[in-house]
């Protein structure tokens, strides 16, 4: 579904993105806040205690509402900054600010440059498949190896890898 695509004016496009992303982020912060005490007995339970979203609930309980505005521009990490928002219990007098401004950046991102790439690569695939398909393989590798290396180094530098390391063998 591509908003260039649509037969509507670009405000019409944009508003629309906007209250989809809207909605969404919105139910978002609402599920982490209302839902937080029965989350524990989930299949989420699991999510909700992992390495992301600790991290997302120390920026959001640290920096609060500009780590909402900005979250708009990741991939991933926005709903696990949206739960940590709604699970803190961020006050809606912060949170709708930073809601309605990452939901702007976000529906004209998306709206734009977003699908440009798309088509850009539409129009790659037109001249030459292979290239576009090859190019693809070759940016999923490397995004595949770099996520393998950060997972490895972090589990390196954990602290339970750090203490038997540390503990001479004895005899």
């Amino acid at each position: 579904m591509n908003p260039l695509a649509w037969d509507a004016p670009r405000l019409v496009v944009y508003a629309a993105l906007f209250c989809i992303v809207f909605a969404r982020a919105s139910a978002t912060y609402a599920i982490g806040r209302g839902l937080i005490a029965g989350v524990s007995r989930t299949r989420f339970a699991a999510r909700m205690q992992g390495p992301h979203f600790a991290r997302a609930r120390e920026l959001v309980a640290r920096y609060g509402a500009p780590v909402v505005a900005i979250c708009f521009l990741t991939v991933g990490f926005q709903t696990m900054v949206l739960l940590a928002a709604g699970t803190l219990r961020m006050p809606l007098r912060r949170f709708i600010p930073a809601l309605v401004t990452g939901a702007t950046l976000w529906s004209l991102l998306y709206g734009t440059v977003g699908f440009v790439g798309v088509e850009l690569w539409l129009a790659l695939y037109r001249v030459s498949p292979v290239l576009a398909i090859v190019g693809t393989a070759a940016l999923i590798s490397a995004l595949v190896g770099f996520v393998l290396w950060r997972r490895i180094r972090v589990q390196e530098s954990s602290p339970a890898a750090a203490s038997s390391a540390a503990e001479p063998a004895s005899r």
